[in-house]
């Protein structure tokens, strides 16, 4: 666990120096070295850490070599984008989507990893393979499994591209929602952080003996990749009337899946059979995606890449943050939601 003297201190904003890059608007600001230390102490696979823009998003310092190439990504009216602060139902929107864009081809589903037909924006962005503490061999098998596609090889595929991507809409292209579809999921934070934690830990980038106290604190203090939380959240809710985006709330679609898929679908303008509509639902279970070699990444745990503790798809269900918060941790967020939400009309689905 970190001290308490330096838990203190690392969730202080130290900055050094300011960077501007071609082609990108916003200013960034990197982090103090020593307290840069400390969170790639805590949390493995980044080198440094930096913030960018007003809302300060934390982001490894590699982004850098991206940022205006995402910013400016070339996007087509026939593509379709997946946006979501990490953990918030990004594979399960991600399944269905593609399966709706696909004309329900679930043999294809099911033989083809979800990373091959989604790819992920920003990946190679985020974490370098080559730092991470495994063999050779693993290292090797975890490019091939999650097949980290660079932004210009993901720019040269042909549309219609379905794409995910866990940054915020301002830094994603300024003409997204002009031009494409965006399908957009927010989850409760307290969910959203102990599920992060978790995942964290089954994929070996935190070692087992941090506590999920001190991960929370780093949470609400924007000191995990891709937050501020409420930042990336906000910008898409201002954006939710916009034709061509669709904000769910992933408790919404765990209560009522059929409603989220009729949803969905509607927002494709595809029409389904009450037949289709149920085996999608069947297949877009939590007991059939754990089943479910194309998503549940359970070849890396084969391979000792991911941690045999823990699972890639969980319960699949929303507040089990209650399972995990003492009374002070619920009081600590029940004061950090009302703060963030004081002047604003977003409001959770109740649990």
């Amino acid at each position: 666990m970190i001290k308490s003297k330096n838990l203190i201190k690392l969730l202080k904003v130290f900055v050094m120096d300011k960077i501007k890059i071609k082609d990108f608007p916003y200013e960034i600001e990197t982090v103090n070295p020593q307290e840069n230390q400390e969170l790639m102490e805590y949390l493995k696979g980044t080198s440094d850490y930096i913030r960018i823009g007003p809302k300060k998003y934390f982001l490894p310092r590699r982004y850098l070599a991206k940022a205006a190439n995402i910013y400016n990504f070339p996007l087509s009216s026939r593509d379709t984008l997946v946006v979501t602060f990490p953990k918030s139902g990004t594979t399960l929107t991600q399944e269905l989507v593609w399966l709706l864009g696909n004309n329900l081809d679930y043999e294809k589903a099911q033989s083809t990893n979800i990373n091959e037909r989604f790819p992920f924006l920003e990946i190679t962005a985020m974490y370098d393979v080559e730092s991470l503490p495994l063999t050779e061999h693993q290292k090797d098998q975890l490019r091939k499994s999650q097949l980290p596609v660079t932004v210009k090889e993901l720019e040269e595929m042909p549309s219609p591209r379905f794409i995910k991507s866990h940054l915020p809409l301002s830094l994603l292209p300024p003409t997204l929602l002009d031009t494409t579809k965006v399908v957009y999921v927010a989850r409760d934070p307290r969910d959203v952080a102990f599920s992060y934690y978790t995942f964290y830990k089954f994929t070996r980038l935190m070692s087992n003996d941090k506590d999920f106290e001190t991960f929370w604190k780093l949470f609400i203090s924007n000191n995990i990749l891709w937050s501020p939380y409420f930042g990336h959240v906000l910008e898409a809710w201002e954006k939710r009337n916009h034709p061509n985006m669709l904000f769910l709330f992933y408790e919404d679609m765990v209560k009522d899946l059929v409603g989220a898929v009729r949803r969905v679908a509607n927002f494709y303008e595809k029409t389904l059979s009450e037949e289709q509509i149920n085996r999608l639902v069947d297949h877009l279970s939590v007991d059939n995606f754990k089943k479910n070699k194309s998503l549940n990444m359970e070849d890396m745990k084969e391979l000792g890449i991911y941690s045999n503790d823990g699972a890639f798809i969980r319960k699949g269900k929303s507040g089990g943050w209650r399972d995990h918060f003492d009374a002070e941790m619920t009081a600590q967020a029940d004061e950090w939601i009302a703060e963030h939400l004081r002047d604003t009309d977003f409001r959770f689905p109740h649990c």
